[in-house]
């Protein structure tokens, strides 16, 4: 989407389809997934868990990092991450807003 057709959508819509890219990737849902599941910050475990190279691994660990789906910090040579509790509660509302919103009309 051009950058000049993004002022005909709310500002919901944009952080909705932001979020939504930044999901956008079955390496990136396998990552918050891992990270969910151990309910604690990891450093080097995610790319022995993620069949990607770690270059390929970092890029998305990026990308969810920007979208503040993540937070990570750095120990040593190493950035350990983990899930960023208040932007996953909000993204669980966001979606769920979402989802809520139709109502079963049925029309096809």
């Amino acid at each position: 989407m051009g950058a000049t057709k993004t002022d005909l959508f709310t500002t919901d819509h944009i952080e909705l389809a932001m979020l939504a890219k930044a999901l956008a990737h079955p390496a990136r849902i396998a990552i918050l997934q891992h990270l969910a599941k151990s309910n604690a910050c990891m450093c080097g475990d995610i790319v022995e868990v993620i069949p990607l190279a770690q270059p390929t691994v970092s890029q998305h660990l990026k990308e969810l990092k920007a979208a503040g789906l993540i937070k990570g910090t750095i120990e040593g040579t190493s950035v350990c991450y983990c899930i960023n509790e208040i932007t996953w509660r909000k993204v669980a509302g966001i979606f769920q807003g979402l989802f809520n919103s139709y109502t079963g009309n049925n029309c096809c």
